[in-house]
């Protein structure tokens, strides 16, 4: 365990756009737990209306909260842990990873192979996009829109080229556009954030449409692109209340309606893992969208630059 003059830190969101450092206690490993010894942790699009503040959101934060893509070296286990060593280097399923350790149970941590670790590597996210990947069913020969291009809407692009599919990405930004050609996308839309169909997809349907925004007008305008017994797959993180839906048009079209998240630790587990085996093959490559880097004392511009989407951000990452 780190001496107890070493100063170890944590973040603390105090109130909306507010952040402090705090110093923790050094943790200790209960009986199944792990300390990890976070190298960084990602910043979720869904970090933002916590960083910004809403009614049902009450502050100050846990410690390290909401820090969920977080990623280190194992730096002490508890004694009924056997599989896992200290130093080893894994990926963590954990809330509180905007800090420098963390106090998880050893069931949380996927261990990851010496051939990542020159590369960050958030896992959480990447298993977002090989489980949504997984529910949406994607095959060969199938036309696939994404609504939405940030960095799950990007690693669905990868994924579904992959597998053979036809891509359509759409999306308000010229620089994901430009992202989802190098990834594969067969033809890229310029899109408003409006319900309405873009000029060039307009009477145009097809076989599967992922909405990877979280918002009414994205929801709006992939319901509208699904064809008769097309498959509607809803990835974006809808958390700010309820949703209207066209029940006559998805009821005439018969379509298949998936909720692709995930809340089943086990099935977040086999993402992480699923996700290390795509990035070993080649199939899934994140580093390019992991366009910001900010130390864990400057948090505050890492929220910032997402909540603002400064300087074509698409994954910013807070390093301990």
């Amino acid at each position: 365990m780190p001496p107890a003059s070493c100063s170890l830190r944590t973040a603390i969101i105090s109130a909306p756009m507010q952040v402090r450092i705090d110093e923790m206690k050094a943790p200790s490993a209960g009986n199944d737990q792990v300390v990890v010894r976070l190298q960084g942790c990602g910043i979720c699009g869904s970090n933002v209306p916590v960083w910004e503040g809403r009614p049902w959101f009450q502050y100050p934060l846990e410690p390290g909260a909401p820090g969920h893509e977080g990623w280190g070296f194992i730096h002490q286990v508890g004694t009924n842990v056997r599989e896992l060593s200290v130093g080893d280097r894994v990926a963590v399923l954990s809330t509180h990873a905007f800090a420098d350790y963390d106090v998880v149970s050893s069931n949380d941590v996927v261990a990851l192979p010496g051939e990542l670790d020159a590369v960050p590597f958030p896992a959480e996210p990447l298993a977002c996009a090989m489980n949504v990947f997984r529910r949406s069913d994607i095959r060969a020969g199938q036309s696939i829109a994404i609504v939405g291009i940030g960095f799950l809407g990007a690693l669905l692009v990868q994924l579904a080229t992959n597998a053979g599919a036809s891509v359509t990405a759409i999306s308000r930004r010229d620089l994901a556009l430009d992202l989802a050609v190098g990834f594969g996308a067969s033809e890229v839309v310029q899109w408003d954030g409006s319900s309405e169909q873009p000029p060039s997809l307009r009477n145009r349907q097809f076989d599967c449409v992922i909405e990877v925004v979280g918002k009414q007008e994205a929801l709006d305008l992939a319901v509208q692109l699904t064809t008769v017994r097309g498959r509607l797959v809803i990835a974006g993180y809808h958390q700010d209340g309820k949703r209207q839906v066209d029940m006559q048009l998805w009821n005439w079209r018969g379509l298949d309606v998936i909720n692709a998240h995930e809340r089943d630790p086990r099935i977040y587990r086999q993402g992480m893992k699923d996700a290390i085996d795509a990035v070993l093959s080649g199939a899934l490559t994140p580093s390019p969208l992991y366009t910001h880097a900010y130390p864990l004392e400057d948090i505050g511009q890492a929220f910032e630059t997402v909540r603002e989407r400064r300087d074509g951000c698409m994954k910013t990452l807070v390093l301990a």
